[in-house]
């Protein structure tokens, strides 16, 4: 192995000289100067961004430990394309007085545990697997903890870093079962020695347990709401958006190579999961009054609509996972972005704040009411065509009764997402949410995000080109 073999393994070590750089200009700039650290780091991760779609050498690294494809690739790429947001979105925040020494800790945390994502998705053993899972979770629970004077937040990194002790555990105990009973870590050859005994599935349903913690799936989700609230608007945007879309892509990666010989088992498993994991997160978002709580249920019935991608086990299906996670990242983002820009003007977070919004703030009414519609799956808009892929997917292998449930539960988050609309345009307000200006940074993220809504529906070459990357069972 020569250090040009190195070259497939791109996005990790653009990712680690940018946490380099960063750490660089904590330690030899001036402490009056520091505040340009955010800068340059947000624009080093844009230079890693734009760099991660250059064409990359296909290969593998450390005896196949490490796997790099063309797959694998857009995958990273459009975890860098959240992370870049949620980095641009995060400047207001980071610019109060009481973040404004510890702008380069932010920038270090969040990006090693983007690292740590990456190492996962092109993982080929399950101990690449699992140290890439701890590089990513543990920098996590301190940034959910980031508000040092705030009692919520500090709450919310103390269940993160216990939740996901215990997935991690559970997990844990699964992999020991698989790796008892084949005697392996590699993915393929584990698929090979498979035999679908008891054992191993009840390693797989431990897996698959660990898994559904990360991805906030029913009845795994219980702790979601309460860090999403205590958690600052940027992190809570991370967790929903880049880490359930990370955990996602990890999870058809090895159920796709790893048990396909179990197939008939999980698809169950998914089945079941994605009814409730849709119908709970529904219905829990219409009764939450904090925005932050209420996009937290629709981020967990949203995971519900994606395991109808996973549940053929096809390359369509993967395919349109792919994409709707693309498309959730510009709509979630947006409606987080939105979310963020009127906390930060005026700490305000509760659903009857949002009254009369339109009347002082109409462009940020307006960029919510985009972001929410495409949540919803309402045409035209990317929302719409994500669904309607997933859908297809599902209906394609036979599932038209889950396709109906979700169609149903698609019209029950229409009716929760349109009671914010109504608060915004409708409903009258005599103290509400005063006018004001959002900065160059937050109009930046908001108005890429408002773009790539509609920009990834329309662009029908998107979905053509993850599909023809797609592989399946």
């Amino acid at each position: 192995m020569s250090i040009g073999d190195f070259a497939i393994m791109r996005h990790e070590l653009l990712l680690t000289a940018v946490i380099l750089v960063v750490l660089a200009a904590e330690i030899f700039s001036p402490s009056g100067k520091r505040k340009s650290t955010g800068t340059i780091a947000i624009a080093a991760f844009a230079f890693i961004t734009v760099a991660g779609f250059l064409p990359s050498p296909a290969g593998t690294l450390f005896g196949n430990m490490y796997i790099a494809d063309k797959t694998r690739l857009i995958m990273k790429n459009i975890l860098n394309i959240g992370a870049l947001l949620v980095l641009i979105q995060s400047v207001t925040w980071l610019g109060r007085d009481e973040n404004r020494d510890r702008v380069s800790e932010y920038f270090i945390l969040l990006i090693s545990t983007l690292t740590g994502m990456n190492f996962m998705i092109s993982a080929g053993h399950f101990l690449m697997f699992y140290i890439g899972l701890e590089l990513a979770t543990i920098p996590l629970t301190a940034l959910a903890a980031y508000e040092r004077y705030s009692n919520k937040s500090a709450e919310a990194g103390i269940k993160l870093i216990l939740i996901s002790a215990l997935s991690s555990g559970v997990l844990l105990y699964g992999l020991a079962m698989l790796y008892g009973t084949t005697g392996t870590l590699y993915f393929e050859e584990a698929a090979h020695l498979l035999k679908n005994n008891n054992l191993q599935t009840l390693g797989f349903i431990f897996f698959f347990s660990g898994m559904a913690f990360k991805i906030s799936i029913v009845p795994f989700h219980l702790w979601t709401a309460d860090v999403y609230e205590g958690a600052p608007v940027s992190i809570t945007s991370y967790l929903s958006v880049i880490s359930k879309g990370a955990a996602v892509f990890i999870f058809i990666i090895v159920l796709f190579t790893v048990f396909p010989v179990i197939m008939a088992s999980w698809q169950k498993a998914i089945y079941a999961t994605s009814v409730l994991t849709m119908t709970i997160g529904n219905l829990f978002a219409i009764r939450q009054q904090n925005l932050k709580r209420f996009l937290a249920f629709s981020s967990i019935s949203q995971a519900g609509y994606i395991f109808l991608g996973i549940i053929g086990g096809n390359a369509a299906g993967m395919a349109s996972v792919i994409y709707y996670i693309l498309v959730y990242i510009f709509s979630n983002l947006g409606a987080f972005g939105a979310v963020a820009a009127i906390s930060n003007a005026s700490g305000r977070e509760d659903l009857k704040d949002y009254n009369g919004l339109y009347r002082t703030n109409p462009g940020v009414s307006l960029i919510m009411t985009l972001a929410l519609f495409s949540l919803a799956g309402i045409p035209p808009v990317a929302g719409f065509f994500g669904k309607f892929f997933l859908f297809a997917a599902a209906a394609e292998k036979g599932y038209y009764l889950l396709v109906t449930i979700a169609v149903l539960n698609t019209i029950i988050s229409l009716y929760y997402y349109l009671l914010v609309v109504k608060a915004m345009f409708i409903n009258a307000n005599e103290n509400p949410v005063e006018s004001f200006k959002s900065d160059i940074p937050t109009k930046l993220a908001l108005g890429i995000c408002t773009a790539g809504i509609f920009l990834t529906g329309f662009a029908s070459p998107v979905y053509e080109a993850i599909r023809n990357l797609s592989f399946g069972i």
